[in-house]
């Protein structure tokens, strides 16, 4: 069933978490989907700018719809992170997505309401969802790259006039994540004071936390001993913090840079340990495999397995 997040989070809030899964290829497409139908999780699966330049939208949306058609009994929506006017505009005339994310990010406040508002005012005209972000990530992914000394925590006292001048549906928020392997640097980890607060000031608005990978420590070891040059210092969120989070409103948690380590460790060991070895489809198998066992554990933790039965 394809809805919007919209319905997703009027569905979750406060009870449950729904992992948001970046997809590139078609391995993640269809591992994914085959463990949410197992888990009967509701779910997000989304594409950035950058994967629909790599791929084509084209593609991307054909390999998500061939994938819901293999698995029916799936609830799912289909986001586009991260994008900007070029790509969402496209892909709301072409009704491909249910969700949509505007970056505006980076600019300042009053151009960030304007830059959203806009796509909004256009997204709504076609019942499709979109997430707004403020407050600033640091870290890298896709071609995102943002330095710690330029990242900057939501202001909680800015969100009330944001949600209300742009329309949105949900807000994607800083409070002490950050993209790719490295976040917590610091080891601050999620600034729940912040949560609350925005919180008290938006209940019952649903927040998004970006960067909510976990980047377990014995994958860093595996890829590097496979090769890889991991420093020590890489570090996700801990599952218990994104647990705690879901409590404050927290209701989409953006996942990609695990599933991209997971890929790292899966074929640099097979390539490592089968030098003689050169056909995709052999790794590609034990990857989805891996995906699949990955995603389970994902959708457990959020408390997501089995919800899938209370939409109608």
């Amino acid at each position: 069933m394809l809805l919007t997040t919209k319905q997703l989070f009027n569905n979750c809030y406060g009870k449950y978490g729904i992992a948001a899964v970046n997809v590139d290829f078609m391995e993640q497409i269809l591992a994914l989907f085959a463990a949410a139908e197992v888990a009967n999780a509701p779910f997000i699966v989304q594409t950035t700018p950058v994967a629909r330049e790599y791929a084509t939208p084209e593609m991307l949306v054909a390999m998500i719809k061939t994938a819901a058609q293999l698995h029916p009994k799936t609830i799912f929506a289909i986001h586009m992170d991260h994008g900007n006017e070029a790509h969402i505009f496209k892909a709301l005339k072409k009704n491909d997505y249910t969700s949509v994310m505007i970056d505006a990010s980076h600019d300042d406040f009053k151009t960030n309401i304007k830059r959203t508002k806009a796509v909004v005012d256009q997204a709504h005209l076609k019942d499709v969802s979109v997430e707004a972000e403020l407050g600033v990530l640091s870290g890298k992914e896709d071609d995102l790259s943002v330095d710690e000394t330029h990242a900057l925590y939501t202001n909680p006292t800015e969100v009330e006039e944001f949600v209300q001048a742009t329309g949105c549906d949900s807000l994607a928020i800083a409070v002490g994540t950050s993209h790719g392997a490295y976040k917590f640097s610091g080891g601050a980890g999620i600034q729940f004071q912040i949560l609350e607060d925005i919180q008290n000031r938006l209940p019952n608005f649903p927040l998004v936390l970006h960067g909510g990978s976990a980047v377990n420590d014995e994958e860093i070891n595996r890829i590097n001993k496979a090769g890889g040059l991991f420093e020590n210092s890489a570090k996700g969120v801990d599952p218990a913090e994104v647990k705690k989070a879901i409590a404050y409103g927290v209701c989409k948690i953006n996942i990609a840079t695990d599933f991209r380590l997971l890929w790292t460790r899966v074929n640099r060991e097979f390539f490592n340990n089968q030098p003689g070895e050169f056909h995709p489809i052999i790794p590609g198998k034990t990857y989805m495999e891996e995906f699949k066992k990955m995603a389970l554990e994902k959708f457990e933790y959020l408390g997501a397995t089995g919800k899938g039965a209370t939409f109608k």
